[in-house]
Order: C-alpha cells, then structure tokens, then sequence
C-alpha cells in the first residue's frame, strides 16, 4: 500500500492524569474535618464517570467553594490534598440529577471528555481522577472482606475499617501492563470490539500476583497475539481512572512474529511499519486508521517506537 510521507509530529504532546500539583498531606488526613473550614478549601464535583465545570471556556473551571459543592453532595467529602497549602477535597453528586445541575447552570460532562479536549487546565486532571478513583473504591467496598460487616469511611477517605472484626482496608490501585512490541521496523498492535472503527492500540492487560512487570508483559502478549518476547524496557506509567488502575507503559522486543490472537480478548492484530505509527498518529492514514489521543499513555509508546525507541 502507498504511504504518504512520513508527518511531522511536532513537540511531545502531555500525557493525562499525571503531575498532580497537589501535595496529597497524609499527615493532614486526620484533620479534614478542620481543614473543610478552612476559607480557601475548594471541592470538586464527581458523579460516577461525569465531573461538574464552571465557566465559559475556553478552559473551565471545576474547583467549587464549600457551600455550592455540598448542596449537591451525596457522600461525606473525601480530602485530596494541599495546593500551595489550600485544601483541597473531591464530593459526589448523584450522576441521575445531571440534568438538574444542568439547569442549574453547570456544565456535566465525563472525565475522558475532560482529558482529551482540554477542558481544563492540566493540572485539573491528577485531583480528578484520584476522587474519581476513590469513589469508585469506596462504592465497591462497603463491608469489610474479612467478615462482611458493614466498614466505615476514616482518614477522610483513605481507610475503610470494619467495627466489627478491627480489619482496616485501604484503597487499591490494579496494576496493567501496556506494551508496544517491535520487530525491527515494524510494531504490533491490536484491536479490541469496543474500538471505534479504524482505531488501533498497544495490547494490555492485568498484571497478576506473584508475577514481575516483564512476566506480565510476555505472558499478555503471547496470550492475545500468540508472539513470544524477549527485552522488555520501562517506559513510562500513567494513573488510569477508569474505574482504578496504574497502566505501566512499556516496550518489548519481538522473537516471533505469526499472528494468533485469542478471539476473546482481540477483535483483530497486526503488525504496522514505523511509517504507518506515524501516520496513524498524525491520523493522515489513507485508510482512516488512527491510534489513542495524547492523553492515553499508548499513543506516548507508540510515538517512542516511531522516534526510534527500542526495548
């Protein structure tokens, strides 16, 4: 197939949720309830997957004051953290009154939406998608594991203990490993249902218990594509709210490369030339393929392959 020329990527664009400018102030935990007083505290809205905005652009505003953020609230506050020593917490809203905070003159939309179109300041998204994540927590774990009793929230959001058994829980962050595999000039990429048309990505998956980074990255990869690695190098990591994982970007070097995936896990995978990533990248492909926005760490690994980074 004939390529155009290969695109000029630019700068380095920024990855999503990451360089929180928040000081997370373990230490002040135990003393939330003094710092909500506190004149400079500021509260961001979660429902679910919707975050509430302020303004008119072109980047919106999603810090509250205290009295327009708990008349929506459902849940007690949960703090974040200190910035440049103001407090700062996340509230629930319950995401079926969208359509009346709506109405009542805010903007709703999703956290992924946030992200990729820039709607807010970067440093927004790190505190975003901690409260996302720790809501998404707490509402997965209201009775203890240890013996099923109900647990209540301590540490303004960092503990759960169950007064029944004295067990303490604390939220958890799942480990993925996101890999790009290379074999010489050309990567390998997959595609799962869910993709809109014409999308492409690193393969993925979950690391499991007793296993290293590398394990984890050789096993998926032979799982879903049926190629075997060998060198696996670090690349970068980047916080996933969706609903609580730590994606652990990575590279690896092919040592096979006949396609097999496992239907239940890809739609389809295939290998692409460095040409190709770029152009996906640039989204200038003849064919429309396209990869992930800047925001997501796989179109940072896929850019890396592209400029010439190896595992």
């Amino acid at each position: 197939m004939p390529l155009l020329t290969r695109p000029d990527l630019g700068a380095w664009p920024d990855l999503g949720y990451v360089a929180s400018p928040l000081d997370r102030a373990a230490h002040q935990r135990a003393h939330a309830p003094d710092l909500l007083e506190d004149a400079a505290a500021r509260f961001y809205l979660v429902g679910g997957e919707l975050v509430a905005l302020t303004g008119a652009g072109p980047l919106l505003d999603p810090l509250f004051a205290r009295a327009d953020a708990t008349a929506w609230s459902v849940r007690e506050p949960l703090f974040l953290g200190l910035e440049n020593g103001a407090p700062r917490f996340a509230l629930a809203f319950d995401p079926g009154r969208r359509e009346a905070l709506e109405g009542a003159g805010l903007i709703v939309t999703d956290l992924r939406s946030i992200a990729v179109g820039g709607l807010v300041a970067a440093g927004h998204l790190g505190p975003l998608a901690c409260g996302k994540a720790l809501f998404a927590w707490h509402g997965r774990h209201g009775f203890c594991a240890n013996c099923g009793s109900p647990s209540r929230i301590v540490e303004a959001g960092w503990r759960r203990d169950c007064p029944s058994c004295g067990a303490q829980h604390f939220p958890r962050t799942d480990p993925v490993v996101i890999m790009l595999t290379a074999a010489g000039e050309r990567c390998l990429m997959g595609r799962q249902p869910h993709f809109a048309p014409g999308m492409w990505s690193c393969l993925a998956g979950f690391v499991e218990p007793g296993e290293t980074v590398e394990e984890a990255v050789r096993r998926e990869t032979l799982e879903e594509a049926g190629i075997r690695t060998g060198r696996v190098a670090y690349r970068a990591s980047q916080p996933w709210p969706f609903p609580m994982s730590l994606m652990i970007g990575c590279l690896a070097q092919a040592e096979s490369e006949d396609i097999v995936i496992d239907p239940s896990e890809l739609e389809a995978a295939r290998w692409f030339s460095r040409d190709e990533a770029a152009l996906m990248l640039a989204r200038t492909h003849p064919d429309g393929l396209f990869v992930p926005p800047p925001v997501a760490i796989a179109h940072h690994l896929i850019r890396a392959f592209v400029e010439g980074a190896h595992a």
